[in-house]
């Protein structure tokens, strides 16, 4: 049974810093693209970042380059999301995918978490 779970999440500070991982189970993430996902009440589910399956390529959706850096651990079956300069439009629960494709549409993923929520204070 593939699982996979997110952690990190947390209330912070406009300006702060938060580190999100998603640890997956029963599933071998090396061969998969990931992403990382949010969703805000009221609003659709966004791409935030994708990596590909060894790591070479990454991406960002414009409203958190050069703030967000998304990585992967294989050895460790472990996504990460390191969150710095936070703002309050940020705040959404956020979620982690692993699918076949690198894209940041949700359509392309095939496996989820169950989310971690981050709220950013102003």
């Amino acid at each position: 049974q593939v699982q996979m779970v997110e952690s990190g999440g947390g209330l912070v500070q406009a300006g702060g810093s938060l580190r999100l991982s998603c640890t997956a189970s029963g599933y071998t993430l090396a061969r998969h693209c990931m992403g990382w996902f949010r969703q805000a009440p009221g609003r659709e589910r966004e791409g935030v970042s994708r990596i590909s399956a060894r790591g070479s390529l990454e991406d960002y959706v414009d409203s958190v380059k050069g703030r967000f850096t998304i990585s992967r651990d294989n050895a460790k079956n472990t996504l990460y999301l390191q969150m710095n300069s936070l703002k309050p439009e940020d705040t959404a629960m956020y979620y982690c995918a692993a699918g076949k494709f690198y894209s940041l549409s949700t359509s392309a993923y095939d496996y989820w978490g169950q989310g971690t929520q981050v709220t950013v204070s102003s």
